[in-house]
């Protein structure tokens, strides 16, 4: 089991940054691999970035890519996602979520699951 908080989310001009952390607490940080979805109101969940066990492999919404950086620090069971360059359509429920390598895009198959940060980005 573990267990994932997100926190960092708020209210942002356009052209903002923000950075969003999440914070992982139960088993073994490093046997899992991260990853940051958000959800808009009316839209499906969609895949932002995520993180291998060890930080080294790094995905990223084609999107979004340039603008969003995810990276962790296993010392402290952390993930944070770096946005930079925020856009009204950035506005969403960012989740953060754990699951057992390999890598996946796909939201179904994360195992674990915090409640969500909301990020409004205004023009």
């Amino acid at each position: 089991q573990v267990h994932v908080v997100e926190s960092g989310g708020g209210l942002v001009q356009a052209g903002g940054s923000l950075r969003l952390s999440c914070a992982a607490s139960g088993r073994t940080f490093i046997d899992y691999y991260m990853g940051w979805f958000r959800q808009a109101p009316g839209k499906e969940r969609e895949f932002v970035a995520s993180i291998g066990s060890r930080g080294t492999s790094t995905y990223y919404s084609d999107s979004l890519k340039g603008r969003f950086t995810i990276s962790r620090d296993n010392a402290k069971n952390t993930v944070t996602l770096q946005m930079n360059s925020l856009k009204p359509e950035d506005t969403a429920v960012y989740y953060c979520a754990a699951k057992i390598p390999p890598p996946s895009r796909i939201s179904s198959v994360y195992d674990y699951w915090g409640r969500g940060t909301q990020v409004t980005v205004s023009s």
